[in-house]
């Protein structure tokens, strides 16, 4: 009986493709982690302070003139991560004297994240702290994006339990993020008696984070009687850890959340109640260290411009995540300021 020939082999371009999608579908499963090219080593200048850090637990993470640093890392927003990481060192003046504090679920794959920075930054002084989703996740209420309800969200209100009683003052960053400045000239900003400091912008429409309900009830809305408040984000901070664990500004914040869970006093996730505890009593920041809201609304995350004025940090807080962005191939003009940064390791570079 005859029998047909088999097909001939695909060209060479299709297997190419082939590959290429698969690789992409492989990084981009919600537990997988993306693979990340390795980032140059950045060191001191010649006049910079010599950083000797002490054991804490077994890790080195004790320095008072360190600079420290604390982001959230979790496989969704690595990307973002590893960029705003590389971003922090190439700028610094003194990389080497920064530390790294990381917080992430605690039924994520420490290893793996371990493994991710460590193979990109082998050089880092860094430690990966586990965070109890349950513990929160029964304050949590649900808010205008779900992405905001994420557990790992509200891990900023609680780094003063989660870092050594050794690290006292730290700077906090999103993940969406990047510096172009020296992020010693934002830990440096002068707190005075205050417990946190962040750029504040007092135009915004305050009342518009708290619902009717909050407004119209005198006993919730003389919260903020003789004080100034004015919405500050939170995605960039410089935080007293000592004065924060000394007034237990953590329990000050779930009591706000538990009174939420029964009335529906705002809308948008973790921000708020930071804004209850602290709007009006924060230090002042310069806008250049946030220019925020690349990232659109909350709803359709569309492009945005800068802010006047000069800057030294881009984030891209929003919907819209210069990296998805990208992949979609329907980048904003001012995602190509991202792409310098981005670490993730393609097909192309993986034949270089």
């Amino acid at each position: 009986m005859f029998e047909p020939p088999p097909p001939p082999p695909p060209p060479p371009s299709l297997l190419f493709l082939f590959f290429f999608f698969f690789f992409i579908s492989s990084i981009t499963g919600a537990d997988a982690i993306a693979v990340f090219k390795e980032a140059p080593q950045f060191y001191n200048s010649p006049d910079c302070p010599l950083v000797v850090t002490g054991e804490e637990n077994g890790n080195r993470l004790c320095s008072y003139d360190g600079i420290h640093v604390a982001m959230t890392l979790d496989t969704a927003y690595i990307r973002g991560s590893m960029a705003a990481v590389l971003s922090v060192l190439q700028h610094s003046t003194c990389p080497q004297n920064v530390i790294f504090h990381f917080v992430s679920s605690a039924s994520a794959n420490a290893s793996d994240l371990r493994a991710t920075i460590s193979s990109s930054f082998p050089y880092l002084k860094f430690q990966i702290y586990p965070f109890d989703d349950d513990a929160v996740s029964r304050l949590i209420s649900t808010s205008i994006r779900s992405a905001l309800d994420c557990p790992l969200n509200y891990a900023r209100s609680y780094l003063a339990d989660l870092l050594p009683l050794c690290v006292r003052r730290v700077v906090y960053l999103d993940s969406d993020l990047i510096l172009v400045d020296d992020i010693a000239n934002l830990a440096n900003t002068p707190l005075n008696d205050a417990v946190l400091a962040a750029p504040e912008y007092c135009n915004a429409n305050f009342t518009y984070y708290f619902t009717p309900t909050f407004w119209s009830n005198p006993s919730l809305s003389l919260t903020f009687a003789n004080r100034n408040p004015c919405y500050f984000n939170t995605g960039v901070m410089v935080i007293d850890l000592a004065r924060w664990r000394l007034g237990d500004f953590t329990s000050k914040i779930e009591e706000w959340m538990e009174l939420q869970k029964r009335i529906r006093i705002y809308e948008l996730g973790s921000l708020p109640p930071f804004m209850l505890v602290f709007a009006g009593n924060i230090a002042p920041v310069d806008h250049r260290w946030n220019q925020h809201g690349l990232g659109g609304d909350n709803f359709r995350g569309l492009c945005r411009d800068l802010h006047p004025g000069p800057v030294s940090l881009l984030h891209w807080s929003g919907k819209g995540k210069p990296w998805a962005r990208l992949d979609a191939n329907r980048p904003c003009p001012l995602d190509a300021l991202w792409v310098p940064y981005d670490l993730l390791q393609t097909p192309f570079s993986l034949e270089s």
